[in-house]
């Protein structure tokens, strides 16, 4: 699975959970403790508007000063919004060159391949998360979940530090559990 057919791939698996999302379920925790559903979607919104940024030449500053907005606030349909900004990344990407060079990341300068595979993480990892919160069907692509775990292995050993997966994996899960679990455990998910 090339890189942009991966980011539509994970595009689609959060936007099927987050059509399933019903007004009640809004304020439901989810396994990213620090977020409800509302906050996990805001996160999402934010992440790929922020992507859009980036990949039009916007800087660290002008992107780092807007990451606390509440993209919900005036969201009469998240969905919309949602795929509306997952076009204009997805097109950024796909532009001649959209996989070239880098970008200024908060992060620090990154290559646009290194931010590809950022962006197809946060959407899968999410969606999981989403459907988790809400009772929907947790299973994600396979071929998805293929391409992440051998994308993320190179960093298996220090996810743990960069704070930002949970706990990192927890030993708990076996080579011979399926590739979703094992992914899923490696990012701080207890499936």
């Amino acid at each position: 699975m090339d890189p942009l057919e991966a980011l539509s791939q994970s595009t689609r698996e959060f936007e099927t959970r987050l059509r399933q999302v019903t007004e009640d379920q809004w304020d439901r925790p989810t396994p990213c403790t620090e977020w409800n559903v509302r906050a996990l979607v805001n996160h999402i919104l934010l992440g790929t508007r922020m992507s859009v940024q980036l990949l039009a030449g916007d800087t660290r500053a002008d992107v780092v000063a807007q990451l606390g907005d509440d993209l919900m606030t005036d969201s009469q349909d998240p969905v919309a919004d949602f795929l509306a900004l997952a076009t204009d990344m997805q097109n950024g990407f796909a532009t001649a060159g959209g996989l070239e060079g880098t970008v200024d990341h908060p992060m620090g300068e990154i290559p646009r391949t290194m931010f590809i595979g950022f962006r197809i993480l946060d959407n899968a990892t999410h969606a999981w998360d989403l459907a988790r919160a809400i009772g929907a069907d947790e299973t994600l692509d396979a071929d998805l979940v293929s391409r992440m775990w051998d994308d993320i292995q190179p960093m298996a050993g220090g996810l743990g530090a960069l704070g930002i997966f949970g706990d990192s994996a927890s030993g708990d899960v076996g080579d011979d559990a399926p590739q979703q679990t094992r992914f899923l455990d490696l990012v701080g998910r207890r499936p």
